[in-house]
């Protein structure tokens, strides 16, 4: 296949903003006590229809089509989701088990620090999806900190500043480092980066079988 212009910034523009719009979208929800099946506002906010962690797979299938057709398709796509699928629950198996024995913060920091490596790891699965998502990530994850910190020190009750149960008293901004900057910039980007792996592999294989 003939390969046509690769660029990062014109892939990931229009998810950029739609992640961003959703981000937006969320926090005026969790401001004004909306539905909160769609806007939960508890600490994590797991489970809220209205997020933008499940974007990780719709865009993560996405950039990989689009490469693949763009002639930047990996050899074996689905070797990429296999090997990305392995290498996040080695992670968690890891973590989990170091959790169990050491306690929860233990878990977070065993979880935060592997998820630096696991990004690198990833890296040659397929270079052009990597640089891709890694660009997305940051560009999806760089204004929720942000976002967290104004939450923070605003005081918002939304689960963008609520701590986790039990979580120390500490000054604004050691609280946003500890709960926003460091998970925003380590967990969310692996989550990001490796997840998009997975589904762009997936996405990348039927593909190139059309």
């Amino acid at each position: 296949m003939t390969q046509s212009r690769f660029s990062i910034k014109d892939l990931i523009l229009v998810p950029s903003l739609i992640t961003l719009a959703i981000t937006v979208l969320r926090a005026a929800g969790e401001l004004q006590n909306w539905s909160p099946g769609l806007f939960n506002k508890s600490p994590g906010g797991g489970g809220a229809l209205i997020g933008i962690s499940w974007l990780i797979l719709v865009f993560g299938g996405w950039f990989g089509l689009r490469l693949t057709r763009m002639g930047y398709g990996a050899a074996r796509p689905l070797r990429v989701s296999g090997l990305a699928l392995l290498v996040g629950i080695t992670l968690g198996l890891v973590s989990f088990g170091i959790g169990q024995v050491a306690g929860q913060n233990a878990f977070f920091l065993v979880f935060m620090a592997g998820s630096i490596v696991a990004i690198f790891l990833t890296r040659n699965l397929w270079p052009e999806l990597w640089k891709t998502l890694l660009a997305y990530a940051f560009a999806a994850r760089i204004p929720v900190a942000l976002l967290m910190l104004f939450a923070i020190l605003g005081n918002w009750g939304t689960h963008y500043d609520v701590p986790p149960p039990g979580f120390p008293e500490y000054s604004p901004f050691v609280k946003w480092f500890l709960i926003g900057f460091l998970p925003q910039m380590t967990l969310w980007i692996y989550m990001t980066v490796v997840g998009g792996l997975v589904a762009g592999g997936v996405a990348g294989a039927v593909a190139g079988r059309k």
